[in-house]
Parts: C-alpha cells; sequence; structure tokens
C-alpha cells in the first residue's frame, strides 16, 4: 500500500493577516521574513523593508545604471563576461534586483553585498529562492556576506555601477551605522569602488533634494533622479550619479 501523499502547508489568507516564516536575531537585530497571502516581506527590526508585491522600482534600479553607463561599455561579447560592465548590488532584498541583472546578458561580473546570512539564506533553500535560483545559478554572480558601509570603505575591487538598495533611503536608514553610506566620507567611497565613468545608483523610498546635493559635493557629475508612480503616497526613487575619469 502506498503512503498517503504529503498535506501541501496552507498558503496565508491575505484576509487574516501574515505569518512569520522565519525570524532570526544577529548582530544588526531582529530580521523577519513573514508571508501576506501570495506575497512575502522582510521586516528589520521593526520596519517594513521591502516584499514581492511588485518589484518595478529594484528592476529600475538595475536598468538606469546600465543605461547610464557609456555605449562602449555595454557592447562586450556576450559570451566573455570580462568584456561586459560589472555591477555590484548592494542588498539582496527579495532578489528583485539580483534576478533582472542576471537576466540581461549586457551585465558581466554580478556581486551581490549582503549582511543577514539569513537573507542568503531564504535565496539559496529558502522561499525566495523563486525569485533568485536562476540568477544564483549563473556563472557571473557571487554573494559576499558582509556590510555594505564597512565593504566599500575597505574593498579593494572596481565596478563599473553600483546599485544599492540596503534601506529605505537616504534618510530613513534600517539600523544608524547605515547613515554613514551617505555621508561624505561614504559617498567618497562609493566613487573609490567605481571605474572612472561608472555609476552609483541608489534606491529611495521618496525623493531627497538634499541627497542629490550631496552626490554633487562628493564630486559626482550627472546627478539626478528616476521616479516610480506607486499606488499611494510619494513615487519611489533611484538616484543616479556618475563618476567622472
Amino acid at each position: 500500500m502506498h503512503a498517503p501523499a504529503p498535506t501541501p502547508a496552507p498558503v496565508p489568507d491575505a484576509d487574516t493577516g501574515p505569518v512569520t516564516l522565519d525570524r532570526r536575531d544577529g548582530p544588526y537585530g531582529e530580521i523577519v521574513l513573514r508571508q501576506h497571502g501570495e506575497r512575502l516581506e522582510i521586516i528589520a527590526n521593526g520596519c517594513f523593508l521591502m516584499d514581492t508585491s511588485d518589484g518595478r522600482s529594484e528592476r529600475l534600479l538595475i536598468d538606469a545604471a546600465l543605461a547610464a553607463l557609456s555605449p562602449e561599455r555595454t557592447t562586450g561579447h556576450p559570451r566573455h563576461p570580462e568584456g561586459r560592465p560589472s555591477v555590484l548590488v548592494g542588498g539582496l532584498g527579495v532578489g528583485f534586483s539580483l534576478a533582472h541583472a542576471a537576466a540581461d546578458p549586457r551585465w558581466g561580473r554580478i556581486v551581490v553585498v549582503e549582511r543577514e546570512q539569513a537573507v542568503i539564506d531564504w535565496h539559496h533553500d529558502g522561499p525566495l529562492a523563486r525569485i533568485s535560483g536562476d540568477a544564483l545559478a549563473d556563472p557571473r554572480t557571487a554573494i559576499l556576506r558582509a556590510d555594505l558601509v564597512t565593504y566599500v570603505r575597505t574593498a579593494t575591487d572596481s565596478y563599473d555601477a553600483l546599485c544599492l538598495d540596503i534601506d529605505n533611503g537616504p534618510g530613513w536608514t534600517v539600523t544608524d551605522g547605515n547613515g554613514n553610506l551617505y555621508a561624505p566620507d561614504g559617498l567618497a567611497a562609493c566613487r573609490e569602488r567605481l571605474k572612472p565613468g561608472g555609476v552609483l545608483a541608489v534606491w529611495s523610498a521618496q525623493p531627497s533634494a538634499a541627497f542629490g546635493d550631496a552626490l554633487r559635493h562628493a564630486g559626482f557629475t550627472g546627478v539626478r533622479a528616476e521616479e516610480i508612480q506607486v499606488a499611494r503616497g510619494v513615487p519611489d526613487v533611484v538616484h543616479l550619479a556618475v563618476r567622472t575619469a
């Protein structure tokens, strides 16, 4: 006699509220993965970070950075990643930015810096693998477990683009230490991680004229912002800036 098939786990009903799938305490505080209907959500220290409901602005983060690069940087041979622009993705999140970068053959090396081991685990063998699985299997992709603020100050590698999405914006950080990334020293470190002509792209849940000014004071040119309209409230924004030679 065959054993009965296992009963699938029920999908949380959107009307009954979110269900916690995993909660961990780490060096940066509490990190939680929740499911609300079909939507997965990441919460850090009680602060909502992101969910899987949309992803347009995370994809814009990647596309806008690529579009801001000079054409000669994006015409490398598709079979040779070393001839194509490299990108550092700051923050793995729910995986939209990584998946979108890996789906575009114009990118070469794709490095993701993520400080939370829990988030990495949720992508490797957890619920978020459905978004990032193909990207993680791509030979161009590497995941580094590190604090982004520390990484940009201490690394020696350089990139054609930095696509950063670790906070709700320069003025709305997840942890106090992240504010250093948007201060003059942090922006100078980002500039050092870029090759001449490279692009810095920073995601934000709201526009910030003050951050645009900070980018200019840090020596970036071509400073501008691209907006994505959301269902309610102010638009999401990608701040863009170029390191001159």
